[in-house]
């Protein structure tokens, strides 16, 4: 365990709730929870989990309800991926449970995946304590946070066992274009390695930029293709998340077997959520109007983005997709060599909690990340307080 954090809920957060327990009040922009902004999720995905109480107390199949995956693979279908049955879908307690799940069935000792950096935690947190190695490939700030293909290739090893692509990456909201998502996947095919894509932002993208499912350009891959209800349905607590295996069958056959093996010890998902599915899957897009030029989230991004963007010595990469942004500190004007050490004070002095970039996997201390959930009212209280807090620190000492 010494060699495992998630900095998104780690001292900070316990920091901030002893400062809300003495009364102050901390604006906490370190968690892409909707729920918790009040972004409402769609009456008829809430109804429909209140209709299947009563059909939900017994087990469901280790994998999951078949309709809920039948509903998967059509929806997959309908975006590009195709050959997928549903004894290809395994159904889990979110995405987060899944990727536990197919690193422990995946990686000996060892073995190494390749992980985005900046990356989202869990991924560098799950492989280590699978036994496994995490080796970050860098994105490329100057590229709008585009992965450096070189560094990813020289970075393969003969213990490599893995490429995992975020997209739209969490935290930068960069979206992957297709040309790139094709070169990675030439890559792991050239190396014998899974390609995992965690694509749990795929509907969550700002001003028609298209996501394109990295194992449909992958169909000779052993590829594993997470998604959920968590950000698409506006309902993370209601824990439903999906990994479907693509790609040759036969190749792919011990470790799916693993994976069942790893799904029936944990006897199966909840099995309300799972009834979710197809009512929610074959409804209305329940972020469509939210991201589109008037909508909360879209509104939220643009104003966020601008407000940063105004700031000295910040700049920040306008995020395409999910709802982070991710900015820079020009380390020639605001002098932080200590990248966790800034997001204390900044959460101490002025009540404010983000997650410092270096929690987030990147080499150096000069980022950190916040949310664009809450309302815009909110991120402009937010981002005065940090600009009240950068002029402090570079007024100079009386």
């Amino acid at each position: 365990m010494s060699q495992i954090s998630y900095e998104i809920r780690g001292p900070l957060l316990r920091l901030a709730k002893d400062l809300e327990r003495a009364g102050e009040t901390v604006i906490k922009l370190n968690i892409g929870d909707p729920a918790a902004f009040g972004i409402e999720a769609p009456e008829e995905v809430v109804e429909a989990a209140r209709a299947a109480v009563t059909r939900s107390t017994a087990y469901s199949d280790a994998q999951g309800l078949w309709a809920a995956r039948e509903a998967v693979v059509a929806d997959y279908a309908a975006k590009g991926l195709h050959g997928l049955r549903a004894d290809d879908v395994f159904l889990g307690n979110g995405v987060s449970e899944l990727v536990s799940m197919a690193l422990h069935a995946l990686l000996d000792p060892g073995d190494e995946v390749l992980i985005p950096a900046p990356d989202y935690p869990l991924w560098t947190a799950s492989t280590a304590l699978a036994g496994g190695r995490p080796v970050h490939y860098l994105c490329d700030e100057r590229a709008d946070w585009l992965p450096d293909l070189s560094d990813l290739k020289a970075k393969i090893t003969d213990r490599t066992r893995a490429i995992v692509v975020i997209n739209p990456n969490n935290p930068t909201g960069a979206v992957w274009p297709r040309e790139v998502l094709e070169q990675i996947a030439t890559l792991a095919g050239d190396s014998g390695l899974v390609l995992m894509a965690d694509e749990i932002y795929d509907e969550i993208r700002y001003d028609d930029v298209p996501c394109v499912p990295a194992a449909s350009l992958a169909p000779d891959l052993v590829c594993l293709t997470f998604g959920g209800l968590s950000k698409r349905y506006l309902v993370p607590g209601f824990r439903c998340g999906w990994m479907a295996i693509s790609g040759p069958r036969g190749a792919a056959a011990d470790y799916a077997a693993a994976l069942e093996t790893l799904a029936t010890m944990r006897l199966c998902p909840n099995v309300v959520a799972q009834h979710v599915v197809p009512v929610a899957l074959r409804g209305r897009q329940a972020t469509k109007a939210l991201t589109a030029p008037g909508g909360r989230l879209h509104e939220q991004r643009e104003r966020c983005w601008k407000l940063l963007t105004e700031l000295p010595g910040v700049s920040c990469v306008k995020p395409q997709g999910a709802f982070y942004v991710f900015p820079r500190l020009d380390p020639r004007v605001h002098r932080i060599t200590d990248d966790e050490r800034f997001a204390y004070e900044l959460l101490e002095r002025e009540k404010v909690l983000v997650v410092q970039g270096t929690g987030l996997g990147w080499p150096r201390h000069d980022h950190f990340r916040m949310v664009t959930l809450p309302p815009v009212a909110e991120i402009e209280e937010a981002v005065g307080r940090l600009a009240q807090f950068l002029d402090r620190r570079l007024a100079p000492a009386h």
